[in-house]
């Protein structure tokens, strides 16, 4: 992997002319705008799918142990890797929290990236943003209370992640996205 997050196995389907296609990967912590910035992204990326990593494991009640994380992790890769195979999308567009490296890495391991260059993005945010935006997730009832302190817990566990940071603390998703497109097209 690259220092910026780039995960590079395209070079040798350049030069065999087979298409090559982006896995654009976007993790951040719980209320940083993640699906937000993904959905903009959509409206930018030609031939793209979307995929939220949270929609893989949406139960009631909402129960994180190790059955259901190794559910969710198969989930995941599953739909990936049919995305990654069906001609008819050249961007794939994937994001989940992902706070640790070893939770990317593994996800990686388990994908067909032979057609692929996978971007990781980490969208970052100051404590007062990300509380700005979590408190009027609550108020509209999107969220509980204790999702705050969960959330800024978490914000500095992306510095450490081999990944390209793109902080969000005064940009709109729209704008997030067009940093993320800039980065890949």
């Amino acid at each position: 992997m690259s220092s910026t997050g780039e995960y590079l196995f395209r070079d040798s389907y350049i030069l065999r002319g087979i298409d090559v296609k982006n896995l654009v990967i976007i993790n951040g912590t719980m209320g940083v705008g993640k699906t937000a910035t993904c959905r903009e992204l959509q409206k930018i990326l030609p031939l793209n799918i979307f995929l939220d990593g949270d929609w893989c494991w949406d139960m009631t009640p909402f129960t994180v142990t190790e059955e259901t994380k190794a559910m969710v992790m198969d989930n995941i890769s599953y739909l990936l890797n049919n995305f990654i195979r069906c001609s008819e999308y050249e961007n794939i567009i994937f994001c989940w929290v992902m706070h640790e490296q070893w939770i990317i890495d593994e996800l990686l391991s388990r994908l067909d990236l032979g057609s692929c260059t996978a971007k990781i993005f980490s969208l970052t945010a100051d404590c007062e943003a990300l509380k700005s935006r979590l408190n009027k997730d609550v108020a509209n009832g999107i969220r509980t209370k204790d999702i705050i302190q969960r959330s800024i817990s978490r914000i500095k566990k992306y510095d450490c992640l081999n990944s390209e940071k793109i902080d969000v603390s005064k940009i709109s998703p729209k704008q997030a996205a067009e940093a993320v497109s800039a980065r890949i097209l």
